[in-house]
């Protein structure tokens, strides 16, 4: 089913939406898409006043993955067919709805080995962060002031960490060392009597280094602090298990292991039991931790998700691995001045973060029109930043603004990362060509010892 939808939605023009249903086609005919077809190109696009020879390489996994063909099978039902609100106890629909969702919270918890009963329903991991952090902070906050993060975390989580300042909450921000692992003894020595929750990600979304969570989850249970971890970039590649790292709450997104954007869940421990304050009223749904509508089609997708990823992941991972040595290697062996950021050790094979020395960082992905990627960079309304999780690595001004971003996945292909590695190293070799502080280095000169004169 999901395969023949995705024919039919590849055949169809880029300037219109086409329906999928009959009483779609009898309505009035849909808006234009922002896209259009170049005439003078075969397959050219234009969007956003960029032209491009087709549908670039996606190598942007850690920003979404694309929904597995398998995933969609087990969502269409509940969309067409079986479309009961599951808090509907009278009928029928509702029974079968319900009965759908408690089947794929009990597929989530068993991919963390949880109890079903200790998978709460959210939209995304954003919404699952900001009640960890704000909901167990706020609920302790006669005896507990105090919260331990890192500098590196995702910035919905830095950001509920301001939020808690605010109200007269204190924050330590633990440093990374270059290789964007937590020292686990300055951890262990920042926890205090009034400590009332640790947020530390499993693995970092942009650079992915994993940090060490039984050992930091150990740390806690001694200390008899709260251990949660934003976990959305491990969940489906690397094995998580709450009862031997010892985690108190944890953060999820289907959207990240090939399930639908919208959904997310949240872990929360029942033995030894985490109180948090909801951060929403209404039908006191969700244990009364989240209210609102369980949207049923998005769950049944989670929860698929977990299922296949449960099946496939230690495939994944080595066809992965595979896939990384051959981007990384390919580039490395044709350039020179490419570094790996973060550990290359303990970290996700599917995250490949990579700076490129003399080389701006904005430029090399303008000129990577053709593949999907991401900057390590940030672009203001006023000023060009480098990354803040690069910047808590060491890593120099320059070079955190040369960082690109690969993500590969479940559906990236050889061929895929070898056109990368092509594209990556002409892109590299023609900006190299422009910039003299390349020509200077190939000359001898230590450009770094250079004093510079304004006129």
């Amino acid at each position: 089913m999901a395969s023949k939808l995705a024919r039919y939605a590849a055949s169809a023009t880029t300037t219109r939406y086409r329906t999928f249903s009959t009483a779609a086609l009898a309505s009035a005919p849909p808006p234009p898409l922002p896209i259009t077809e170049d005439p003078s190109d075969d397959g050219a696009i234009t969007m956003k006043g960029v032209r491009i020879a087709g549908r670039p390489l996606y190598l942007d996994m850690q920003a979404t993955t694309p929904v597995d063909p398998r995933v969609l099978d087990a969502m269409l039902p509940f969309y067409l067919s079986r479309f009961g609100n599951p808090h509907s106890r009278t009928h029928l629909y509702g029974w079968e709805s319900d009965e759908a969702v408690e089947a794929a919270r009990a597929s989530i918890a068993s991919l963390v080995n949880a109890s079903p009963k200790e998978i709460v329903f959210t939209s995304g991991a954003t919404e699952s962060n900001n009640i960890s952090v704000k909901g167990l902070m706020r609920f302790v906050r006669d005896k507990k002031r105090h919260v331990i993060t890192t500098q590196t975390e995702h910035k919905c989580v830095l950001d509920s960490c301001r939020h808690l300042q605010q109200e007269g909450f204190d924050v330590t921000y633990l440093p990374v060392g270059a290789d964007g692992i937590v020292d686990l003894d300055r951890f262990a020595a920042s926890i205090r009597p009034d400590t009332g929750l640790v947020s530390i990600m499993a693995v970092n979304n942009e650079i992915g280094v994993i940090q060490p969570m039984e050992e930091i989850g150990r740390i806690c249970k001694e200390k008899g602090v709260p251990f949660h971890t934003d976990a959305a970039q491990a969940l489906g590649k690397i094995p998580i298990d709450v009862e031997t790292m010892n985690i108190s709450l944890m953060s999820l997104s289907a959207h990240k292991i090939y399930g639908p954007k919208g959904v997310g869940a949240l872990y929360v421990r029942r033995r030894p039991r985490v109180r948090i304050e909801p951060q929403m009223n209404g039908g006191g749904q969700e244990r009364g931790l989240r209210s609102g509508t369980v949207p049923t089609p998005l769950v049944v997708g989670f929860g698929a998700a977990c299922e296949v990823a449960k099946r496939e992941m230690a495939y994944d991972d080595v066809r992965i691995k595979k896939l990384n040595e051959r981007l990384v290697d390919g580039i490395r062996s044709r350039i020179d001045g490419v570094v790996v950021n973060g550990s290359t050790e303990r970290r996700y094979a599917g995250n490949v973060n990579l700076s490129f020395a003399y080389v701006e960082g904005e430029s090399l992905l303008m000129g990577l029109k053709d593949v999907a990627v991401s900057s390590g960079s940030a672009c203001t309304s006023a000023s060009l930043e480098p990354s803040y999780v690069l910047r808590a690595l060491g890593v120099e001004e320059d070079m955190a603004h040369t960082s690109i971003r690969y993500g590969i996945g479940r559906f990236t292909t050889e061929e895929e990362i070898d056109r990368a590695v092509e594209l990556t190293v002409q892109q590299v070799e023609k900006l190299r060509e422009m910039s003299p502080l390349y020509e200077m280095v190939k000359e001898g000169i230590d450009i770094k010892n250079i004093q510079w004169a304004q006129h």
